[in-house]
C-alpha cells in the first residue's frame, strides 16, 4: 500500500515555493486567481472542454521553444477575464521578470477563464475591470490560500449549487509533493443526482468518513441549460523535474479528477481545462513509476479540490444559488 498523506496545509502551496493569490469584487460577482514562483517554472495544459477561453497556452504545448513561464492566471469574466493577466504582466514587469527579448523581459502568463456573466452580478462596466483585479490579485500572493466565493471561484456556480475556489495536495513519503487549485463553475453537478451527497467525498483521505452511494433520482444529472454558462478550470503541481511533455500528459490525466467529480463534465459547453507545472525541485527516482504515479495523484488531488470548493462556497448578497452547506436532501 502506497504510504500517502495530504499536505500539511492540503493546499497546492505545499509545492516547494509556489504561491497562490486571490483578488474579486463582490458587485460583479467576479474576480482572478494567480499562481507563482519566486522563479520562473516549466508547464504545459490540458484542453478537453468544448468552450474554452484561453490566453498564450499554445506557448505551453511540448514543442513550443519556451521553456519556463512566469504565472497562471485563471479568472471569471469570459474573455473580458482574459484582461486579468495584463495586470499580471504589469506586476512581474516591475520586478524585471519575464523572457529575456534582449532589450526587454517579457512576462509570460498563460491565461483561462471561466463564464460567469449570468451570475447576477453588475456587469455593465465601461472600463474592463480585470486587469485591476488581475494586478491585485498578484499582489496578495502568499502561501496562505482562502477557498471558496473568492478569486476566480468568486460567482462560480454549478447546476445545483455555487461552485467556488478549492484546492488540496498529496505527499507520497517525503518525495513526491502534488497539489491541485480548481476554480469550479460547470455545467454538471457534483452531486449524486437528487441529493447533497458529494461525487468527491468517495476519494476523500477522511478515514472517519462512512459513505454509501445513494438511491439515485436519475441516472443523470441535471445540467445548465445555456450555452457558455460554465467551465471547470485547474492546475496541478509537483516538485519532480518533469519535461513538458510529461507535464501535458499530467495534466491530461487529471482531467479524470474533473470527471470523477462532477457529472457531466467536458460537455461541449464547458471550457475544461487543466494547467500543470513543477517547481523542478526534486529528482525523479524512476522516469516512468514516478510520472505513472503523479498522473494519478494529480487526479485525485483534483477530485478532492472540486470537494473542497464547493464546501467552502459562502453565501453572499444576490446569489442565485444556495451553497452545498445549506442543502438538506
Amino acid at each position: 500500500m502506497l504510504n500517502l498523506s495530504n499536505g500539511p496545509k492540503n493546499s497546492i502551496t505545499d509545492i516547494d515555493g509556489f504561491l497562490v493569490g486571490n483578488a474579486h469584487d463582490d458587485h460583479i460577482k467576479s474576480g482572478a486567481t494567480v499562481l507563482t514562483r519566486s522563479t520562473a517554472f516549466k508547464a504545459s495544459v490540458s484542453i478537453l472542454g468544448g468552450a474554452p477561453g484561453t490566453k498564450e497556452t499554445d506557448l505551453l504545448s511540448p514543442d513550443k521553444i519556451v521553456e519556463n513561464i512566469d504565472a497562471i492566471v485563471l479568472a471569471g469574466g469570459s474573455a473580458f477575464g482574459l484582461d486579468a493577466s495584463s495586470g499580471v504582466m504589469d506586476c512581474l514587469k516591475s520586478q524585471n521578470r519575464g523572457f529575456d527579448a534582449g532589450a526587454i523581459r517579457v512576462p509570460l502568463v498563460p491565461s483561462a477563464i471561466l463564464f460567469d456573466l449570468k451570475n447576477g452580478g453588475f456587469k455593465d462596466w465601461k472600463i474592463n475591470p480585470y486587469g485591476d483585479i488581475g494586478r491585485n490579485a498578484y499582489l496578495n500572493v502568499s502561501d496562505d490560500l482562502e477557498l471558496g466565493s473568492v478569486g476566480a471561484g468568486c460567482g462560480a456556480t454549478t447546476s445545483v449549487v455555487k461552485g467556488g475556489l478549492g484546492t488540496s495536495s498529496i505527499f507520497f513519503e517525503d518525495r513526491i509533493k502534488v497539489g491541485a487549485l480548481v476554480a469550479v463553475n460547470s455545467v454538471g453537478s457534483p452531486c449524486f443526482p437528487g441529493t447533497n451527497i458529494l461525487f468527491s467525498d468517495f476519494y476523500s483521505n477522511d478515514k472517519d468518513m462512512h459513505l454509501k452511494i445513494p438511491k439515485k433520482s436519475s441516472l443523470i444529472n441535471s445540467t445548465k441549460l445555456l450555452t457558455g454558462e460554465a467551465t471547470t478550470l485547474g492546475i496541478v503541481c509537483t516538485n519532480l523535474d518533469f519535461s513538458k511533455n510529461d507535464l501535458n500528459r499530467i495534466a491530461t490525466s487529471a482531467h479524470t479528477g474533473i470527471a470523477r467529480a462532477i457529472e457531466p463534465s467536458h460537455t461541449p459547453f464547458d471550457g475544461d481545462i487543466i494547467f500543470a507545472a513543477t517547481s523542478g525541485t526534486q529528482p525523479f527516482v524512476s522516469k516512468d513509476t514516478d510520472l505513472m504515479l503523479v498522473c494519478q495523484l494529480s487526479a485525485l488531488c483534483i477530485t478532492q479540490a472540486v470537494g473542497n470548493a464547493i464546501k467552502a462556497a459562502c453565501k453572499k448578497k444576490g446569489d442565485q444559488l444556495s451553497c452545498w452547506a445549506d442543502i438538506k436532501t
